[in-house]
């Protein structure tokens, strides 16, 4: 069950409750789901008890109760425990949670977390003559229209070199009317340090605008261009790219990505965080070595590893003992695999409809530089070892690699900055 499927069911039981008489409210139209807070528990939690509570003319807890039973034996969910004033924490089907959750991602692809439909709101953003504000608006209104609302974005001044540089483009240029104030202001570059970001290109550019809050200075320095670790962008990229890879690399030996438990026979997880400790040259399709430093020409090192520029062997995964899951384990959930990856996945919607409520695509960007640095080690694991054979836990590996992909193309789509599938 996929955090959009649980707010759906969430919704579903408090229709059930009214429709049985023991609630007496106006079914909302969205039930918000997050992981829980302090004092929680379970894989879920929502606060819709205390928001009918008023309505209702019942306090949260009594309302909590009331909705526990009709969450309780719904199909994906375990148990369901109040805690606090009328927090109602949901635990899931592990194993069942992850599937769907990739299966769901998959689906949807790039446009994963967009709203299905229009959801009427009309919202016009204005921002002074500021590359940075611009750049902010503009990125707010891509967030914006994935959650359903029509966006027209102005500025008070524009040039034409942020079109050519950074791609930025606004609906109209011209002072507002009174009743349409400024409500996109970040902090500026100052004008000393605009050059250096025109410097920076594109991509590189707008993510120095967009990565850090509101409230901080951007850094417009060389750092953003760097092919190390140090630089978020690039560990973002480059995770994107070995997700890539990996479809490329199963493809040559011949089985595709489904949705499953990622863990088998013979698989293991290396250790060490899977990212180029420095420049990364060539191609990053090939596998790195123990260290994560990809040979000059993308080749990894060592023996029983291999590019997919040519015709891979079956490993892709560093050479060495594996520290993980000796031969012969039975098959274990996503959430117990890969944790962090999976909660960071599933919460990409929550993120996007905070982003765009909040105007802050630095939340996005943030998100994205989590999902990498969770999904790096990770997909060291996805192709076969030496002389295996693809197998179930392969395919289901490959699947959670492509959920991976096309959450970090999406949200750098909405970004403004490119996925390469090479670097």
């Amino acid at each position: 069950m996929t955090p959009v499927e649980l707010s759906r069911t969430v919704l579903h039981a408090v229709r059930r409750a009214v429709d049985a008489g023991e609630l007496s409210v106006a079914v909302p139209t969205r039930a918000v789901v997050a992981p829980p807070g302090p004092g929680g528990c379970g894989d879920y939690a929502t606060s819709i008890a205390l928001q009918l509570a008023r309505p209702a003319g019942q306090t949260p807890v009594r309302v909590a109760e009331v909705l526990r039973p009709y969450l309780v034996g719904t199909d994906g969910i375990t148990d369901v425990v109040l805690t606090g004033p009328g927090f109602l924490n949901i635990s899931l089907d592990r194993a069942a949670a992850g599937v769907g959750l990739v299966g769901e991602i998959l689906r949807r692809g790039a446009r994963y977390g967009y709203a299905e439909q229009p959801d009427g709101r009309v919202v016009q953003l204005h921002c002074p003559r500021d590359l940075r504000a611009v750049v902010v608006a503009e990125a707010s209104a891509r967030l914006l229209r994935s959650q359903g609302a029509l966006v027209r974005v102005t500025a008070e001044g524009f040039e034409d070199v942020w079109t050519s540089v950074l791609g930025v483009t606004v609906d109209a240029v011209g002072v507002a009317p009174a009743a349409l104030p400024v409500n996109v202001r970040p902090v500026p570059v100052p004008a000393s340090e605009a050059a250096d970001l025109m410097f920076l290109g594109r991509d590189a550019g707008r993510w120095a605008l967009l990565h850090p809050a509101a409230h901080d200075r951007p850094r417009t320095g060389g750092e953003h261009l760097v092919q190390r670790e140090s630089n978020p962008l690039f560990r973002v990229r480059y995770a994107h790219a070995r997700a890539r890879a990996a479809t490329r690399n199963a493809a040559d030996l011949g089985f595709t990505a489904e949705p499953g438990p990622v863990t088998g026979s013979g698989s293991g997880t290396p250790t060490g965080s899977g990212t180029p400790a420095g420049p990364a040259t060539g191609s990053d399709t090939g596998t790195p070595t123990r260290s994560g430093t990809p040979a000059g020409s993308g080749t990894p090192t060592g023996s029983g590893t291999g590019s997919d520029t040519g015709t891979p062997t079956r490993s892709g995964t560093p050479t060495g003992p594996a520290t993980g899951t000796p031969a012969g384990t039975a098959p274990t959930p996503l959430a117990d695999a890969a944790p962090e990856l999976l909660a960071a996945l599933a919460d990409h919607p929550r993120v996007l409809a905070a982003a765009a409520e909040h105007r802050a695509p630095d939340r996005l960007a943030r998100h994205l530089v989590a999902v990498a640095d969770a999904a790096l080690p990770f997909l060291l694991t996805v192709l076969p070892r030496g002389g295996e054979k693809p197998s179930a836990a392969h395919r289901a590996r490959l699947a959670f690699a492509e959920a991976v992909g096309a959450v970090l193309a999406g949200g750098l789509d909405l970004l403004g900055i490119d996925a390469p599938d090479h670097l």
